[in-house]
């Protein structure tokens, strides 16, 4: 899996589960839903991605492009 792929995947997680823990628990985790679309935000225009950097350390890499032209 390509790292940014990987980080895409990640992000879509942590939304959806700050979703079912706010029905499941408490309003409050909205505040992980807003944190994850501002961090995806920002990284759009500064490039500075913690999940990528944190991903690349854990041995994701860039992976070959796949048959879609995406690369």
């Amino acid at each position: 899996m390509r790292i940014d792929r990987a980080v895409l995947a990640f992000a879509g997680v942590m939304v959806l589960a700050s979703v079912a823990l706010t029905q499941l628990v408490s309003p409050w985790w909205w505040l992980l839903t807003a944190f994850v679309g501002l961090n995806l935000l920002q990284s759009a225009f500064t490039g500075f991605c913690p999940a990528a950097m944190l991903m690349r350390r854990l041995g994701v890499g860039r992976g070959q492009p796949d048959g879609c032209g995406f690369r």
